[in-house]
């Protein structure tokens, strides 16, 4: 791979999802985003590796391919990922670590295939291993085609850096973030999540509202790369985007430590400001004032025998709530169970795929707005 040449760029998602993000890339600029499983590819050079990992919401990780070949054996694995232009991408002086997943190729055993690899770069770079670096080189062999990729994020990317607080199977943010899209949130209507937790959706359709990047308080494995720019990308994260808000974000639970939790995180994220967070009950839900907008919500999902006869008049209570006092309102609603969702009684549009959630698969239930 030529460094001042596109080359092919990874956006990874949960799978189910790869269409939404792709909307998102696309929304964003990059040119000619392609979904395809497991997340969505385009081409560019290190700046858009740089601006997706700054900018796009729904994105797990964002890697670069390095290079691609066919494999059938471990000494031609050995001898293929020498050619590899590691240099041009990785420094000598920066510790690096290597996965690899096999799937219905000759080569199947994936420790032996990073050891060729690791000890590739390693006699050809000079760059040294560790178990816990925080470069990570990614290979995928599948059909006996390896692609070889570089993790330019680090740590997942839904760690945005603010929250410290979370409850028990919390919703990531970058999942959070593409749910709000598929519910048509553009930032420009009030939303409102009842049963808030960690304050997730609150916090992510604020932050979509103030034009805040979601890469703005962390720091990426790409800054250890050969091919990083350190005034450049500074002056990337310098541009500003933010905008004032012009309708609030509001979260409610029943639980005052949730409440906490959710204050204490938005003000992390620079947006506790543009939020409200606040005690009460499903059954004494209301509007806040103003016009209608999006009620998201992820209820407690009933994974164990007996749990949904006790969780099905929670959800009725909500629905009745929701149909009662929300005229105007939209709804999406996260359920890994359509029965539970349909105990609301709202009127819901098809539901689109289960994708997978916390060891489940749950599904995204919307309304058009409520009569």
């Amino acid at each position: 791979m030529k460094t001042d040449k596109a080359f092919e760029i990874f956006l990874a998602t949960v799978p189910g999802l790869e269409t939404a993000l792709c909307a998102e890339v696309q929304l964003k600029g990059f040119k000619q985003p392609k979904p395809i499983p497991g997340g969505v590819v385009f081409k560019g050079g290190w700046p858009e590796v740089w601006r997706a990992n700054l900018w796009v919401r729904g994105a797990g990780r964002v890697l670069a391919r390095l290079d691609q070949f066919p494999v059938v054996h471990l000494a031609h694995l050995d001898s293929r990922a020498r050619g590899t232009p590691w240099a041009s991408v990785l420094r000598p002086d920066v510790p690096f670590r290597v996965e690899v997943s096999c799937a219905k190729s000759r080569i199947y055993h994936s420790d032996a295939a990073a050891e060729r690899i690791l000890t590739a770069i390693r006699e050809t770079l000079g760059a040294p291993h560790a178990a816990d670096a925080g470069v990570l080189v990614r290979a995928r062999i599948d059909h006996d085609i390896c692609t070889i990729s570089v993790d330019t994020s680090g740590e997942p990317l839904y760690k945005r850096g603010y929250k410290r607080e979370v409850n028990p199977a919390p919703m990531r943010e970058t999942m959070a973030s593409l749910f709000l899209q598929q519910c048509g949130y553009t930032g420009q209507e009030p939303v409102l999540d009842p049963m808030c937790g960690a304050g997730t959706f609150v916090i992510e359709a604020a932050e979509i509202a103030a034009r805040l990047n979601p890469g703005r308080s962390r720091q990426f494995a790409f800054e250890q790369l050969a091919t990083f720019d350190a005034a450049a990308w500074q002056a990337m994260r310098a541009v500003k985007s933010s905008r004032s808000p012009v309708a609030g974000c509001t979260g409610s639970d029943r639980d005052a430590g949730a409440v906490a939790m959710s204050r204490a995180n938005a003000v992390r994220a620079g947006v506790g400001d543009i939020t409200e967070f606040r005690e009460a009950a499903i059954g004494d839900l209301d509007p806040p004032a103003g016009p209608p907008g999006l009620v998201i919500v992820n209820p407690p999902y009933g994974t164990r025998l007996g749990e949904r006869e006790t969780l099905g008049p929670l959800y009725q209570v909500l629905g009745q709530r929701l149909l009662r006092r929300f005229a105007g309102w939209r709804v999406g609603l996260i359920a890994s169970d359509p029965g539970l969702a349909q105990a609301t009684g709202l009127p819901f549009l098809p539901a689109g795929a289960p994708v997978p959630h916390g060891g489940l698969r749950v599904s995204l239930f919307r309304t058009g707005p409520l009569a």
